[in-house]
């Protein structure tokens, strides 16, 4: 299977290695990512006013180079796979946004959210399979205990998303279970952890980042996974005494017994 890859900017640029694994990943299961020639920046927040048209042309121009293949957008980046999901329902349900943006574009026939959005997550999920996936693990991680960091993007709006219960997802927990580990449950796992905020009000997210990390360790976490490069930094930068983390991509190459040939 193949699908339309959108990396987005931090994974070309400072989180090269994420994507690098993610790839390698994807061919150790048998899928492929076919990154989409010439994408921009999808803006990485979500544009809340409905004026605001420009910042949603990076996102449509993808999913349609997607949907001109007849393939899935898949994206590793839990900010890019936000941004890009809520402009494609967007065109989808809004008639307003749809007109307005077919006409900046110049667009024959309009656009309506026909291309079908993944979080490289749901794929080894819907498409792959936990149990299968589980079943090409080389190189299981047994004996450690892993906290999965869901924070906001992932999950909410939860109808918009439509990812998992975003008050008790279990997703990552799974795929953690299916490399052979431990996964900590924990109650701040789908909390903010302030990266938004970082630039603005460092001690705010400080804040946020050790009521995270605390809880984690509180219940065993002997370090934590997440899906989105802010969060990493995030997490990375403004810990106390804070767990190692790590992205999933990284954790997933290591079972697969990729990691090391892809570093």
């Amino acid at each position: 299977m193949t699908y339309s890859y959108f990396p987005g900017c931090t994974l070309k640029t400072k989180g090269k290695q994420l994507d690098i694994w993610g790839r390698a990943a994807a061919q150790a299961l048998d899928f492929t990512l076919e990154e989409l020639p010439q994408w921009q920046c999808c803006g990485a927040v979500y544009p809340m006013a409905k004026d605001e048209i420009a910042t949603r042309l990076s996102s449509v121009r993808a999913l349609m180079a997607a949907g001109e293949k007849g393939q899935d957008l898949v994206t590793l980046c839990s900010a890019c796979h936000h941004v890009i999901k809520r402009v494609n329902g967007d065109m989808r349900n809004d008639e307003v946004i749809r007109d307005r943006v077919s006409r900046y574009l110049g667009l024959e026939t309009p656009y309506a959210g026909e291309t079908n959005v993944l979080h490289y997550l749901e794929v080894l999920r819907d498409r792959v399979g936990f149990e299968n996936l589980k079943k090409k693990v080389v190189k299981p991680l047994t004996g450690k205990k892993i906290g999965a960091y869901y924070g906001c993007l992932l999950l909410r709006p939860s109808k918009e998303m439509a990812f998992d219960d975003p008050e008790n997802p279990r997703i990552m927990e799974d795929f953690i279970r299916a490399l052979g580990a431990e996964p900590v449950i924990y109650a701040r796992r789908n909390e903010c952890c302030g990266g938004y905020c970082t630039l603005e009000s460092k001690d705010f997210a400080a804040k946020q980042v050790n009521k995270i990390m605390d809880n984690a360790k509180a219940q065993g976490a002997e370090m934590l996974i997440t899906a989105c490069p802010l969060c990493m930094y995030n997490l990375q930068e403004n810990a106390r005494d804070g767990l190692p983390v790590h992205y999933f991509t990284e954790l997933l190459a290591e079972a697969l017994g990729v990691k090391e040939a892809e570093a």
